[in-house]
């Protein structure tokens, strides 16, 4: 007995000194494939027609077909040709490394959030463009990359252990489709900050509950960005209300392509549906972790003493519950180097849905609206751009208006002024559960969510059936 009890602890003991016993090793589907990274040229030695596929959409060119934009005139667009409210256009503000007194790099151009390693995408492919792809920034799990300057004092993206090439080889390798923390790197880290652009695109969706997001939720159906997005040969799936480009038109996204047109067995409910968008009762209001950009004025610079860096005059909001217009698909846009309209209000619509309530094709749907102030010329009428990165450093308002109409007109010192904008924006991610759901008195009763007359009714349309 007293033998078994010692032969007992002295297994304990070495068990304890081995430590405890490790996992298997995680596997990656490229591990195998090559030896040692090499750029993008790597990938292309079995990619290349994945590549060129990719050099095609919209991810990568910026711009594309618009064939839901009913004055686009037939033309391709995109960020590089159109106007926002929030950084406005890529053009003055490609790649650098913007630094303010401290020398910290507090701006490093629109290119961080393109898939490319620094050269502004070309219309013709070529060896150079395919070369310039940067797969691994939605393919390679812990990839990361900053700006560099070559020899001639060119700036590109580099990995960020491009000198240490086994580390480079080892996350090169850990290949996967992308993942939603992939996406929400770029799409909800837009506008400058964490949530300010989308409003539903929180990077708390990256790993999430059901009740937060019922397809993202890791405690569910825990789909990922590709699940509904992902089209065919890089083309992505959906547009939005806002988007100019149509990545994918020959695959149209909608709740309807996965959920049935009368999914609630409730006939009151699936009548709602036919006109309403399943947005509006299932997104009852969004920024529901991280403040979104509500209002941004380019007017009014504003310094942070603490960042030592400036910015717009931003009013942010939390928890907003959307606005409702009607929408059939199509959009109308404020396009670059024309003279700008403005609407009953005296406001210059960026993008606006397009839809009406005798239109039968257009259901109601939830948005963020957001409002702004941009620069104009004073002559021609035509938005300009702003050199965003120059003025995060020194708040020279002038200056940066200037260097934006230069780079987007070839104008020299142009004349502007100041307008009021407006974008619509469509709320469609942080699905909430069906008892999280909008309830009938949230919109059908005095002071509810509806502005029933801007809709096209005259009152309450509950109420006139009372009647």
């Amino acid at each position: 007995m007293k033998a078994a009890t010692t032969l007992l602890v002295a297994l304990v003991v070495i068990s304890l000194a081995a430590g405890p016993v490790s996992a298997a090793k995680k596997t990656y589907s490229h591990q195998e494939y090559f030896e040692h990274y090499e750029g993008t040229a790597t990938c292309l030695e079995c990619h290349e027609q994945e590549a060129t596929d990719f050099f095609h959409s919209q991810h990568y060119q910026w711009r594309g077909e618009a064939p839901n934009v009913i004055n686009a005139d037939g033309r391709m667009l995109g960020k590089f040709n159109t106007m926002n409210d929030f950084c406005t256009n890529p053009l003055p503000s490609w790649i650098g490394n913007a630094a303010n007194e401290d020398g910290k790099v507090i701006a490093q151009g629109c290119s961080k959030c393109h898939a490319g390693l620094g050269l502004k995408p070309e219309s013709k492919i070529s060896r150079a463009q395919l070369e310039n792809i940067d797969c691994l920034i939605c393919h390679a799990s812990g990839y990361r990359r900053d700006a560099f300057q070559d020899e001639n004092g060119a700036w590109e993206w580099r990995p960020i252990l491009w000198k240490n090439q086994r580390g480079l080889d080892s996350v090169s390798k850990r290949i996967t489709q992308p993942r939603r923390k992939s996406c929400l790197r770029c799409h909800s880290g837009a506008g400058g900050g964490p949530n300010y652009k989308r409003g539903d695109l929180e990077y708390v969706l990256g790993e999430t509950t059901s009740d937060y997001d019922v397809h993202m939720g890791t405690d569910g159906q825990d789909m990922t960005c590709a699940d509904c997005h992902g089209g065919t040969r890089h083309r992505m799936r959906g547009r939005g209300a806002d988007l100019a480009g149509t990545d994918n038109p020959d695959q149209p996204l909608a709740c309807t392509t996965c959920h049935d047109a009368a999914p609630h067995g409730v006939v009151v409910l699936d009548r709602h549906a036919e006109r309403v968008d399943c947005t509006v009762c299932h997104i009852p209001d969004f920024a529901r972790t991280d403040p979104t950009d509500m209002i941004r004025d380019w007017s009014v610079p504003k310094h942070h003493p603490k960042a030592k860096k400036w910015s717009a005059t931003i009013t942010f909001g939390q928890n907003v519950v959307p606005e409702y217009a009607w929408w059939g698909g199509d959009s109308r846009l404020s396009p670059m180097g024309e003279k700008v309209k403005t609407d009953d209000d005296g406001v210059v619509p960026i993008m606006v849905p397009v839809g009406k309530r005798k239109d039968k094709s257009s259901k109601i749907y939830a948005f963020k609206v957001h409002r702004a102030r941009l620069p104009v010329l004073q002559e021609e009428r035509w938005l300009v751009p702003i050199a965003v990165d120059e003025f995060f450093i020194d708040g020279d308002m002038e200056k940066a208006v200037h260097e934006g109409a230069e780079s987007a007109y070839g104008l020299h010192e142009a004349e502007y002024e100041w307008v009021d904008t407006v974008r619509w924006m469509g709320i469609f991610h942080g699905v909430r559960p069906a008892g999280q759901a909008l309830q009938c008195l949230d919109c059908h009763r005095e002071g509810g969510r509806m502005d029933w007359r801007a809709l096209g009714y005259k009152k309450d349309p509950l109420l006139d059936a009372m009647d």
